[in-house]
Order: structure tokens, then C-alpha cells, then sequence
């Protein structure tokens, strides 16, 4: 059996599928969950539409994503709890984990606590800074492993679950992505176009002085 056309942003990891195999799968999970910033969760879907092509197991792609996404935040961990705020601040730039997008995932994790850590997953910017910003802040590493095992686990079952059905069906879903690619596409653009408009007009907010109160017109008479 041929590999399946894969639409979109995933035809550009096929190459990567065909030649690594799960190995593309464990590396690029192992390093987004501790910061790089890598596709690490598209190429999760993509192998599971491989899988349910019959070109992968789906089982061990499972399998070998769970472990990777676990040692991945593990590490992450480590680097937060061993290096703390100045090695993150001295060398996050290069992978993108800014002074301010730590400091957001630091005050979201202080409001919400250890469930953040199962939920984080899901949130793309939280789910790299996940383990470091559990570290910054000095988790228990138990209560850290726990919360964050589950979270793996409940984050690869719905991707492979999902990505797997897919690709049973690729057949019939990928001429239905063909036919309506075009106005997907259309629709994610006009999105990230607000949203960056939306950012252009907080951040000129932020920065526009604000007006002096206006002087009393009667003065306050003497006692």
C-alpha cells in the first residue's frame, strides 16, 4: 500500500514519515516539549493518519509519542528547576520562550495550579514552557510527573484516536480537504489578520501617553 496524500501543512512532513518513521515522531515530540519550537504535534497527526493508512502501527506511534511528550516536559522541568529564571532568561530567546511568555505561563500555572499542567497540552505556548515553568516554580517533581503523564496520555489518546480515523477514511476525506482547501485557508488567514491587527492596536494603546488630569478650576479655600 502507497503512503496516503497528506493536505495541507502535513504533505510537508510525508518525506519526514517516510524516512524516519516513529523516530520523526519521538525526536520532534521530545524536543517541543521542552521548548524548541518544532512541529512536534503536527507530525503526531500526520503519523496518525499514516497509521490509520496502514502505514505505521498505530499502537506504537502511541506509544513512542506518550514517552517522548513525558521526557520531553521532564527535561523541560529539570532546565526550570536546576537552571531557574537566569538560564531561561540567558538562552530562551533562541527557542522563542521570551522573558514575557514566561512570565505569562508563570502567572496562568500560580492561578491554576496542577491541573494546568494536564490541560497544557492543549494550549499551543503552554505546552513547550509546560515542564520549565513547573520547574520555575519549584513543583513537586511527583506531582509534576503525575499530572503530566496524564495530561500526555489524554493528549496523544485524542490526536491518534482522531488522526487515525482519517486516515481510514483518506479515500474519501482528501478529495472534500482538495475541494474546500482554498476557502479553509482563506478563513485562517482573515483569523490571524485580526488577531495581529487586535495586537497592533494593544500594543499602540500601551504606548500612547495618557492625557494630564485636567488642574482644579476653584482652588481649595484655607481653613
Amino acid at each position: 500500500m502507497t503512503a496516503p496524500p497528506l493536505p495541507g501543512v502535513f504533505a510537508d512532513l510525508a518525506p519526514l514519515l517516510d524516512h524516519w518513521g516513529y523516530a520523526a515522531v519521538g525526536g520532534l515530540l521530545l524536543l517541543e516539549d521542552f521548548g524548541v519550537p518544532v512541529p512536534g504535534e503536527t507530525v503526531l497527526i500526520a503519523a496518525a493518519v499514516y497509521a490509520g493508512a496502514g502505514q505505521l502501527n498505530v499502537v506504537a506511534v502511541a506509544v513512542v509519542a506518550f514517552l517522548a511528550a513525558v521526557c520531553g516536559d521532564n527535561i523541560g522541568y529539570a532546565i526550570g528547576r536546576f537552571g531557574g529564571h537566569r538560564l531561561v532568561t540567558r538562552y530562551g530567546r533562541y527557542v522563542l520562550l521570551t522573558p514575557a511568555r514566561v512570565a505569562r505561563a508563570e502567572a496562568f500555572f500560580t492561578r491554576h495550579g496542577g491541573k494546568v499542567v494536564t490541560v497544557a497540552r492543549f494550549v499551543e505556548g503552554l505546552r513547550q514552557a509546560n515542564g520549565i515553568v513547573a520547574g520555575l516554580s519549584e513543583m513537586p517533581w511527583r506531582r509534576f510527573l503525575v499530572f503530566n503523564a496524564l495530561g500526555a496520555a489524554l493528549w496523544v489518546g485524542v490526536w491518534v484516536t482522531l488522526g487515525a480515523l482519517a486516515g481510514g477514511h483518506i479515500g474519501t476525506l482528501y478529495p472534500e480537504i482538495q475541494r474546500y482547501e482554498l476557502y479553509v485557508l482563506g478563513a485562517v488567514g482573515a483569523a490571524l489578520a485580526v488577531v495581529a491587527v487586535r495586537h497592533l492596536l494593544r500594543r499602540r494603546a500601551e504606548h500612547t501617553p495618557r492625557p494630564a488630569p485636567a488642574p482644579d478650576d476653584q482652588e481649595t479655600p484655607a481653613p
